[in-house]
């Protein structure tokens, strides 16, 4: 019989950032487990790096930003999140670097979250090559949780007022080799599909996509079987409080 991988423990978790590059990124699957953490009472906050100006061909970069956003907003109310932030980083030609770094950290120093969420850097994941955004995005996140701990880079975070803060824990989804995951049986998985039928106005562009649900359901339930659920989520966890291995 195979060995399940465990559920993340959300014991003392109160906070949760999840930083990805575009609106829709959270919602194939992720949002599904925000929604089982929020029905938890854990705040959760989305950072968006880019507004999601480039993601629609038939669509002028300003009101396809305008519409992506509050599509946006809209998958977050499905599962629970308050407050969501979008930063003007261009969509399509986001780029690794001290901005980007100094902006994920600043977001950590004001909001002071216990985790934080993003993507994979890989270059593939789930049998697909990897974006350029998204890529760059988890890579700037991994960097800026350390970033954010270090009273001397970013100095200038710290002369607004906004003190250094180490997360415990970066997790990770679609890493291929996940550690941890959420059951997102029942309510979640529904308020998650809900979340990706949200982006109407993206998906409609999209006439190959699959239905929300079918994809949700697909990818929860594949996920699900390694946790010995019907639905889950899996990412890698890295525990900065755990000791070294040995």
């Amino acid at each position: 019989m195979d060995e399940k991988l465990p559920l993340w423990p959300t014991d003392g978790i109160e906070r949760v950032l999840c930083v990805v590059a575009h609106p829709d990124d959270m919602e194939y699957g992720a949002s599904a487990a925000v929604a089982a953490w929020t029905a938890a009472g854990i705040e959760v906050r989305y950072l968006l790096l880019t507004r999601g100006e480039a993601g629609i061909d038939t669509m002028q970069p300003a009101a396809c930003a305008t519409a992506r956003m509050e599509e946006q907003r809209t998958g977050c109310r499905a599962v629970g999140v308050e407050r969501v932030d979008f930063l003007e980083h261009p969509d399509g030609m986001l780029v690794y670097g001290l901005d980007l770094r100094r902006d994920i950290a600043r977001a950590i120093r004001e909001f002071r979250p216990d985790a934080v969420l993003t993507g994979t850097w890989q270059v593939e994941f789930m049998g697909m090559l990897n974006q350029a955004d998204h890529r760059a995005a988890g890579m700037a996140t991994l960097d800026a949780v350390r970033d954010a701990g270090n009273r001397w880079v970013f100095p200038e975070l710290a002369e607004q007022g906004l003190e250094p803060h180490s997360p415990r824990w970066l997790l990770v989804t679609a890493d291929d080799r996940p550690t941890h995951g959420v059951d997102v049986t029942g309510a979640p998985v529904e308020a998650g599909v809900a979340s990706l039928e949200a982006h109407r106005a993206y998906l409609a562009a999209l006439p190959w996509h699959p239905a929300p649900r079918d994809l949700v359901e697909w990818i929860t339930t594949a996920q699900g079987n390694a946790l010995g659920v019907a639905n889950g989520v899996l990412f890698r966890a890295w525990d900065f409080q755990a000791p070294p291995p040995m």
